[in-house]
């Protein structure tokens, strides 16, 4: 039964290979599929006639392709592609006041998005599962075509994705905000809950696994600090979905106040209100609440220590040397080949290095810090967005159409 099992996820692994390949770089023949995935072509043609008959791909009728190879001996190399109308995916991202949704066909096309608001102020733990499927439902009732298959959530701060919770976030006034229950009920599909930051670092993954794979993070700089952890090309959540919170880990035991209430955290030195409250010259102690920040803080400070204004750039200055601090936590514990650092704030890392390396440098031995590559990438508003929509494609790819469960399922509707 074990090897049985075995071979069973081994199979479901290479379904997976095969179906991001054709995602990622679009229609391929099987020896480009072999070559791409490393996996042999008997085991390709196995697996790409098995989602042949699923109608999950499809082969492309390419005459660009057919030109090319004329003349050459043999026959014309077929195509495959991903059959988009196999299913649609729906990707969420909770924030300050913001429900924004994007659905996605099977190949991972945007076919609609929409943004509805809330009162994070005031909408309550058990009212805000109400506001949200009645978004959703508002959302696909304008769209024509199929029910999504998935849905994923995207959420700001401390998720619970074991009870489907967001345990604790600036989106939101009040704790344990039940979200993946009474949408899984209201929709009657899979419902998966994630942190924010984790969907950036899938999203990184999901495009460039090359440059992104293996072990890495990324660490989120803007409203407030988070972290997405990739180990062995592997997104890692932890028990209940909450690690890499860094954010939330102590800089300086009963150091500045935090927006979460407690003092020191490291979003305390790093994000947006942190680094405007020390720009001012503001006791570190002064709630982040009564600090006017919005979308344009950070960019705003950034000009202002371009130009060489003090406050500001002694705010990134300390800022940088909480950062070197949380990269040398992060080296010695995961020894990662990469550290991306993005955000709002990314465009401040050169402002921010010189200290954070120094910081780095006084708290990790040479030999530990010497590998690891640290880079700072613009932000992309849609990085969490396309990081959600990738997870819950993966999700169906290795959940919903294995290659033991999907074939009933579509013969049961008739497909």
């Amino acid at each position: 039964m074990t090897q049985k099992a075995d071979r069973d996820q081994i199979r479901r692994q290479n379904r997976s290979v095969v179906l991001q390949a054709l995602r990622r770089q679009g229609p391929q023949a099987r020896i480009d599929l072999g070559r791409v995935t490393q996996l042999s072509p008997a085991t390709v043609t196995s697996i790409t006639s098995d989602l042949i008959a699923e109608g999950l791909i499809a082969g492309v009728d390419d005459e660009a392709q057919r030109e090319r190879e004329k003349g050459a001996r043999g026959r014309p190399r077929s195509l495959l592609t991903l059959d988009g109308t196999a299913a649609r995916v729906l990707a969420v991202k909770l924030s300050v006041n913001t429900i924004e949704m994007a659905l996605a066909d099977y190949g991972g096309r945007l076919v609609g998005r929409d943004v509805a608001s809330f009162d994070s102020a005031t909408v309550t733990a058990d009212g805000f599962g109400e506001v949200l499927i009645d978004s959703l439902q508002t959302f696909l009732g304008g769209l024509e075509g199929p029910p999504p298959a998935i849905i994923a959530l995207a959420s700001q701060g401390v998720v619970d994705d074991s009870a489907g919770t967001v345990a604790w976030s600036p989106a939101f006034a009040v704790r344990h905000v039940a979200v993946v229950e009474p949408v899984a009920h209201a929709f009657g599909v899979p419902c998966l809950l994630s942190n924010d930051t984790n969907m950036i670092a899938e999203a990184l993954h999901r495009t460039d696994p090359a440059r992104y794979g293996g072990t890495f993070a990324v660490i989120f700089i803007d409203y407030g600090v988070g972290m997405g952890l990739f180990v062995n090309n592997r997104l890692f959540v932890g028990e209940t979905g909450a690690a890499a919170e860094i954010g939330h880990a102590n800089h300086i035991p009963g150091g500045s106040l935090c927006r979460c209430g407690r003092r020191g955290c490291l979003e305390a030195y790093l994000g947006d209100y942190a680094l405007l409250r020390h720009a001012r010259g503001l006791d570190l102690q002064t709630p982040p609440s009564r600090l006017p920040v919005g979308r344009e803080t950070i960019r705003e400070l950034i000009a202002a220590a371009r130009a060489g204004e003090d406050g500001a750039l002694n705010a990134f200055n300390a800022g940088g040397t909480a950062l070197g601090y949380a990269f040398a936590r992060v080296i010695a514990t995961l020894d990662p080949r990469r550290i991306v650092v993005t955000g709002a704030a990314a465009d401040a890392y050169p402002l921010m290095e010189t200290a954070a390396r120094a910081a780095l440098e006084e708290a990790l031995v040479a030999d530990l810090r010497g590998s690891v590559e640290i880079e700072a990438i613009p932000w992309e508003e849609d990085l969490i967005l396309r990081g959600t929509v990738a997870r819950a494609l993966h999700a169906l790819d290795t959940e919903v159409f294995s290659d033991t469960g999907y074939g009933s399922q579509k013969e049961a509707q008739g497909g």
